[in-house]
């Protein structure tokens, strides 16, 4: 069970995007930088105890319109290695020390336990409380079944609305599947859409709750 620590990061998670965001294919806003405020999103659990998994919703007000973004974090105690790619930056953490920051479509922990989220094998838990399930987070049992462990990310691929994880087996022949991470959130019905899939819910600037879709995976019949 991951355990929230009620201190202080130095720079802040927003901080550290406000710098980070702009260099993404996905990003929205103007020349000025965003200005982002959290929005809601979820964690995860390493069964392991080592890397801390967020599912970070922040909301960009910088351009005409505000744009709302999802953005999963990984929180580790030493470089990732292979991961130069994914590491959004170190902050010094009041209880833990210095933690490597990562863009989690780029950790293997991360991509594990979110085709764990999308097969029932574990529940997403409030972003902000210990032990204690999101039951807002749903995840429709439809579709093809997630592909068995082990797995790891592949290649990662960032288009104009997602990222997208190719994922399967890493010692063996099997077929490769699709991992897409929605970067630009949109509402959405809940009964949108088929196939494994993750909807959650954030707030907008106005306070009203938005419930769209998060991730979902395209299984290869190859």
């Amino acid at each position: 069970m991951a355990v929230i620590h009620r201190t202080t990061m130095s720079p802040g998670k927003l901080e550290l995007l406000a710098g980070w965001l702009p260099l993404r294919p996905w990003y929205r806003g103007g020349s000025g930088g965003p200005q982002l405020s959290k929005a809601g999103g979820f964690r995860l659990d390493d069964p392991e105890g080592e890397v801390g998994i967020e599912f970070m919703v922040v909301t960009d007000a910088a351009g005409d319109d505000p744009v709302t973004y999802l953005v999963p974090l990984t929180y580790r105690g030493a470089p990732l290695k292979g991961a130069e790619d994914g590491l959004i930056g170190t902050s010094e953490h009041g209880v833990l020390g210095r933690r490597w920051i990562y863009d989690g479509a780029h950790d293997p922990v991360l991509v594990e336990r979110l085709l764990a989220l999308l097969a029932g094998r574990t529940t997403a838990q409030d972003q902000n409380e210990n032990d204690t399930p999101d039951p807002t987070v749903e995840v429709p049992a439809e579709g093809a079944g997630v592909p068995a462990g082990p797995t790891g990310p592949g290649t990662v691929t960032d288009t104009a609305e997602s990222s997208l994880v190719t994922v399967g087996p890493m010692m063996e022949e099997g077929p490769v599947s699709t991992l897409t991470v929605c970067r630009v959130l949109r509402p959405a019905p809940a009964g949108d859409g088929a196939g494994r899939r993750v909807l959650a819910g954030w707030s907008a600037p106005d306070g009203t709750r938005r419930h769209g879709l998060f991730a979902h995976l395209a299984v290869s019949e190859d």
